[in-house]
């Protein structure tokens, strides 16, 4: 059987609590598993947007993102919206920091973010 798809993304944190409050109070993702994987109190924690796609909010250092371009998203993938401009403005409206407005771009419609722990997320507009 071939490979299906990505079944989980890994978002590198500092602080799993902050990072979970802003994924789901913040950008309306659900809490789907928040629980203790060690004896030194590291959590699993994963939030599923409604489409299903699922990402692992990982305390790990080595899951940090690397870039410090500040012109471009330190995550390796890009998350998608109806609206660019919609979100754009419903997200702003709740405090998240958009270092790149929405702008039409030759390939579509895109943006960017930064969570609650720095990270920097392109977000693309789906068609």
């Amino acid at each position: 059987m071939p490979i299906q798809g990505v079944g989980k993304v890994v978002v590198g944190v500092a602080d799993q609590a902050r990072a979970k409050e802003f994924w789901s109070e913040v950008v309306g993702f659900t809490v789907t598993t928040d629980v203790p994987y060690d004896d030194q109190g590291r959590r699993w924690v994963e939030v599923t947007a409604p489409d299903g796609t699922v990402l692992v909010l990982s305390e790990t250092p080595e899951d940090r993102p690397r870039s410090t371009a500040d012109q471009l998203p330190t995550s390796n993938f890009f998350l998608y919206a109806d609206d660019v401009e919609k979100t754009y403005e419903e997200l702003s409206a709740k405090g998240v920091e958009f270092p790149a407005k929405p702008e039409k771009q030759p390939w579509g419609w895109w943006s960017m973010f930064t969570d609650s722990e720095g990270n920097r997320f392109a977000l693309q507009q789906r068609d």
